[in-house]
């Protein structure tokens, strides 16, 4: 069952679990998805890239990349 995180705090919470196996990370040119593999659910956190400002939130993105645990599988789909 997928569930959606609106809170980076939230996600990186649900990142450091015992029960957190894997980080997908799905780039496209609006926004980007971050989605954690739980053992009962699918937590998704959405980055979307404002007009105004897109490189502040690519630049958010990659920070929220770099702050997941090093201990947790990553994989970057296109």
């Amino acid at each position: 069952m997928p569930k959606q995180i609106t809170e980076i705090k939230d996600f990186l919470v649900l990142a450091r679990r015992k029960d957190a196996k894997i980080v997908k990370i799905k780039k496209n040119s609006f926004n980007v998805k971050f989605k954690v593999r739980c053992s009962r659910y699918l937590f998704t956190l959405v980055v979307n890239a404002s007009v105004v400002a897109p490189k502040k939130d690519k630049d958010k993105a990659e920070k929220l990349k770099q702050s997941l645990p090093p201990g947790i599988q990553v994989i970057e789909l296109k």
